[in-house]
């Protein structure tokens, strides 16, 4: 397509660029060629770029869905070693082509579009040897809950092909599933088991998913009750939509349940072989694996140990903090009686009702709209997709994480979702709605993840793609954010905003602990217990978290703190000049990005802001 721009049109479009009538302007042979030159490599690079995306996207049909596309609707994602294999060949070809383009003929986007590209691409042939080290099945994630969670949540039917494709899924389960079974057994061949405690999570929320109706008695199932719902809703004679829920029932009852049943029965058998150490030091090379994991997650070449004094260090300031809060409120007491009235106090909690989870929500969604009017105070581009507060789904809310966010649609039509986990209401505090509804929302991780996938300047692969610490780092400063513009008046709720804080510093003594230190899960709980006002059952469910998602945990602070020390840099660097609003545009604007390569694009801000100046 490139190929289309001649010299001459391209010299008339330079010329009426700079303002310049093109019949009476002398022209440069030799700068038409350089600019030719560089149009090319540009768009070779864009059409690059694009084909890469599409090529990962060709990959995942569960990726196609969640971008809101229906091509492969009525597929799962192949799990096998031959496509993992695939994709390995697909990737180091991918990586030849981005090394072949002239970097010194591309302009700078895209010359940073190469570098994060090229970035990924070793990374991926890099890891293949870490690849089993993983767990496909766990409390917080994995093949048994991505079944029902992306056919409710984003496989939506709006006509009967939709419909079809849906049972298709359903149909499709048994192959899904088998596969999976051979990951899990090819894991346990090489002794990468999750600790003992996973197995009765996931296995009783897979007993959940063929509770009720077809496969027994009483209320429909999750999936018939949303299948049910869904159909429904279209547009067809009533006979047509009960051959499409008897359809649905036998591929419930023929595919899935058996699917299931298989599962918990490999699960079962490996259950008796696991055991009760729960760091990945027990694998073999496991201390390699973990540092490979650190590097990755946080984007720097920080050490266990380093993120075990930082998070110390955290810990102790964020206490010091919380004290001057407990003066401001005149608690007599020291700080761990201060936490065991503000864990324990029913003043600080909504009803476990259904009316109280509803006030919840209600108050949840009133936080966030009083936020999106401050916006313009803090920044310049803003989102266009919209977002909505819900609850975490039954079927995956006593497993599921506290809070979490899920992007919309690649066309903004599925808005973004902030999902707040209401299983136990004595685990969602008054005081930290504030601080959750900003990470978990705006300006958090709908402001950030949305903006991403609407800019125009940037290749599909950076809209979509994300960096840990980036990403978690966002979320931990945008926390803090709205403290400036006046927000968290009540100090309960800043103590809440605090207390959110500290959690993400003791992660990193935790995580380090557990992984590199040989902490057992006792005595990573304990120390929750001890330095946090959080209740033990949340202290628990934390540690069995980072347990099965190494490294992971340790992005939020280090991401906050480098955010917070580039802003501080660009303070100092431009005194009165500095405008928080262009500070932010610089951190949005590009994406997702490692935190060394935001660096890079913030020292460009000072740069062009002085000369700007």
């Amino acid at each position: 397509m490139y190929l289309r721009y001649s010299a001459l049109a391209l010299a008339v479009s330079l010329a009426t660029v700079a303002g310049c009538k093109p019949a009476s302007t002398p022209i440069d042979q030799s700068k038409i060629i350089e600019a030719t030159v560089v149009l090319t490599e540009n768009q070779k690079a864009d059409a690059l770029f694009e084909k890469i995306f599409q090529q990962s996207v060709d990959n995942s049909p569960e990726t196609q869905t969640a971008l809101g596309l229906k091509t492969n609707y009525d597929q799962w994602d192949d799990l096998s070693e031959v496509q993992t294999q695939k994709e390995l060949e697909q990737a180091k070809e991918q990586l030849a082509q981005v090394q072949a383009l002239n970097m010194q003929s591309l302009d700078t986007g895209r010359q940073l579009s190469v570098k994060l590209l090229t970035a990924r691409l070793q990374a991926r042939l890099d890891d293949a040897k870490w690849d089993l080290y993983s767990y496909p099945v766990n409390q917080m994630f994995g093949t048994h809950s991505t079944v029902p969670s992306l056919l409710i949540n984003q496989h939506s039917i709006s006509d009967e092909a939709d419909a079809k494709a849906y049972i298709g899924r359903l149909k499709g389960v048994t192959t899904y599933f088998k596969q999976l079974e051979q990951q899990l057994q090819a894991r346990a061949d090489i002794g990468v088991l999750p600790p003992k405690f996973v197995f009765a999570h996931v296995i009783g929320a897979s007993r959940n998913i063929i509770s009720g109706a077809p496969f027994d008695g009483g209320n429909d199932s999750t999936l018939l009750a949303d299948f049910r719902g869904k159909v429904q809703e279209l547009k067809l004679e009533q006979a047509e939509k009960d051959l499409l829920l008897k359809e649905a029932e036998l591929a419930l009852v023929g595919s899935v349940k058996p699917a299931y049943e298989n599962l918990i029965k490999l699960l079962t058998t490996l259950e008796e072989k696991a055991g009760t150490e729960d760091g990945v030091w027990r694998f073999k090379d496991g201390d390699e694996f973990y540092a490979n994991r650190l590097a990755r997650i946080t984007t720097t070449d920080y050490s266990a140990e380093k993120i075990h004094q930082l998070g110390l260090s955290e810990v102790a300031r964020i206490h010091e903090e919380m004290k001057g809060i407990m003066k401001k409120v005149g608690f007599k007491g020291d700080l761990q009686q201060f936490f065991a009235f503000m864990r324990d106090d029913q003043q600080f909690y909504y009803p476990d009702t259904a009316e109280g989870k509803a006030e919840y929500l209600a108050e949840a969604t009133r936080l966030i709209d009083t936020m999106k009017s401050r916006l313009d105070e803090l920044f310049i581009v803003k989102p266009k997709a919209d977002m909505v507060v819900k609850a975490v789904e039954p079927f995956r809310e006593q497993s599921a994480g506290k809070a979490f966010y899920e992007q919309p649609s690649m066309d903004g039509s599925r808005p973004g979702i902030y999902y707040a986990n209401l299983y136990r209401m004595s685990g969602m505090p008054k005081y930290q709605m504030e601080a959750l509804a900003y990470h978990e929302g705006i300006p958090g991780h709908h402001m950030q993840i949305a903006i991403a996938q609407e800019l125009d300047n940037v290749p599909k692969f950076r809209k979509f793609g994300g960096y840990t610490a980036y990403i978690e780092g966002w979320g931990l400063y945008t926390e803090f954010l709205p403290k400036e513009i006046g927000m968290y008046q009540d100090p309960y709720s800043d103590f809440g905003r605090l207390a959110m804080e500290l959690w993400r510093a003791c992660r990193l003594v935790v995580d380090t602990g557990l992984h590199n230190k040989k902490w057992t899960r006792e005595q990573a709980i304990q120390y929750l217990v001890d330095t946090t006002p959080n209740s033990k059952g949340e202290a628990v469910n934390a540690i069995e978290r980072y347990i099965v998602m190494p490294g992971q945990a340790t992005a939020y602070t280090v991401g906050m703190l480098k955010m917070l020390e580039l802003r501080e840099k660009a303070k100092t660097a431009l005194g009165d000049k500095f405008d928080i609003r262009q500070f932010h545009d610089v951190v949005l604007k590009n994406g997702a990005v490692p935190l060394d390569v935001l660096e890079q694009l913030v020292d460009q801000y000072i740069q062009s802001a002085k000369a700007a100046a």
